[in-house]
């Protein structure tokens, strides 16, 4: 059995992974002061809970806070008996390496749902993945990572809103029925569910202009699915991306 450890932001999710196959997968809020011992205390117990017995032979781990990557290796190194393979490090190999501008250091969860996407669905793909950040990541017919976009998060919009004025309250993301709200709450709902199907389907369509090619679009992310029922946004929904590119990544460097 391996370990995926995909750190984010907002949150962190650890998967057991049996080559390519998720056994389980449990999440908790990403902390940078929580120790390697605290750490397995906590997963130890869901690995009890869900009847894992398998030991963990190898972890890769994806993180874009890297003050966390300290105790995850302090976690593999003391109780798995393995160092950590760290996407983004010199020691991990990308199976097709990204074509940036020099110096540029690409997210670690960008690479990684790129390498799962090309996986999964070939080349010439476009990943929306719904994080703090909403981020969109072209990757080309070879599978390399080539660019792409980042914008605000939904959360982070609703809180920029709730927090600059000072009428207006917190809400929840929603879908609503209508795009003229009548309340003002209503009008919220509209003005960030509307506004971000707007922001997908405007920069998929500039990105497929600017490459002058079909484009297949892919949601992940915690919202991916709240926006997939909004038609012709996305031909693929995979809320596991990240950690099938966790498990590829790892397949590519075992193979070395």
């Amino acid at each position: 059995m391996q370990l995926a450890i995909d750190v984010g932001n907002t949150n962190t999710v650890f998967a057991v992974v049996d080559e390519r196959d998720i056994v389980c997968k449990w999440r908790c809020a990403t902390d940078s002061d929580r120790t390697g011992d605290e750490y397995f205390v906590w997963l130890s117990a869901l690995m009890r809970s869900a009847k894992i017995e398998a030991e963990i032979s190898d972890v890769v781990v994806a993180s874009v806070v890297p003050r966390v990557v300290f105790n995850l290796r302090q976690l593999c190194e003391r109780y798995f008996n393995c160092h950590p393979l760290v996407v983004g490090t010199s020691q991990c190999r990308i199976p097709v390496p990204a074509r940036v501008d020099e110096g540029t250091q690409v997210g670690a969860d960008r690479l990684v749902n790129s390498a799962a996407a090309f996986d999964l669905y070939g080349g010439d793909l476009i990943v929306v993945d719904f994080g703090t950040a909403t981020t969109f990541d072209v990757v080309d017919s070879d599978g390399a990572y080539i660019g792409g976009a980042i914008a605000p998060g939904i959360d982070l919009s609703l809180k920029a809103l709730h927090g600059a004025a000072a009428a207006l309250p917190h809400v929840d993301i929603a879908r609503p029925d209508r795009v003229i709200g009548t309340n003002t709450q209503d009008c919220m709902h509209s003005g960030v569910y509307w506004g971000y199907v707007g922001l997908i389907q405007g920069v998929c369509s500039r990105i497929r202009g600017e490459r002058g090619r079909e484009m297949t679009a892919i949601g992940t992310g915690g919202l991916a699915d709240f926006f997939a029922a909004q038609s012709g946004l996305f031909n693929h929904v995979n809320l596991d991306l990240t950690i099938h590119g966790l498990a590829v990544v790892l397949a590519a460097n075992r193979s070395l």
